[in-house]
């Protein structure tokens, strides 16, 4: 973690406002305690809700296959260096038909051995996104093999998303939920 303590307290649920309470009454991770990224956002209510919109697209409504949305999730949550986001997605990326290997090759990138064609270019995306908020010819042309034009306008809305995502957790000092593992040490 960047920070061993929240610079943003969770708020405490008895406090929310209607607001707050109607935009994560179906939040549902893990245990099925609340976590403590959504607690933390219930400092703000209209951003929250308005944020939910978008990332509920990014998470359920996307058109790229679970797995390959997982694989870039990762990616970026690594390269932000944003352990809550890593520990969270480790856990939906091994419901998405993520192997261990596969997580652990993650951290390395696309040069790893043992990735398919189509999880290199993507993890290129990531890479190159990440380094200049753009994706090359190359590899946009790779993708384009692979991908419709909503998948790869998608995939790119991912990969911003969670990049704000991890700034955010980064930013404010997110800790772990209790039932996530310490992300980084033991994957």
């Amino acid at each position: 973690m960047k920070l061993d303590k929240p610079r943003v307290l969770p708020r405490d649920q008895a406090t929310w406002d209607d607001t707050t309470r109607n935009a994560l009454r179906d939040i549902k991770i893990g245990t099925g305690e609340m976590p403590n990224i959504f607690k933390t956002l219930a400092h703000h209510p209209d951003l929250m809700k308005r944020w939910l919109v978008f990332g509920n697209h990014v998470l359920f409504k996307s058109t790229l296959p679970a797995r390959e949305r997982e694989l870039v999730i990762l990616r970026i949550g690594w390269l932000c260096e944003a352990e809550y986001e890593w520990a969270q997605h480790v856990r939906i990326g091994k419901q998405c038909g993520l192997t261990d290997d596969e997580i652990h090759r993650i951290k390395i990138g696309h040069t790893a051995r043992g990735w398919e064609a189509r999880d290199v270019l993507l993890l290129k995306a990531v890479d190159e996104l990440h380094k200049d908020a753009f994706i090359t010819d190359p590899t946009f042309a790779g993708l384009a093999t692979h991908y419709n034009t909503q998948q790869l306008m998608d995939l790119v809305f991912a990969i911003g998303q969670y990049n704000l995502v991890s700034m955010v957790l980064n930013t404010f000092g997110v800790q772990l939920d209790d039932d996530l593992d310490t992300a980084f040490a033991n994957t």
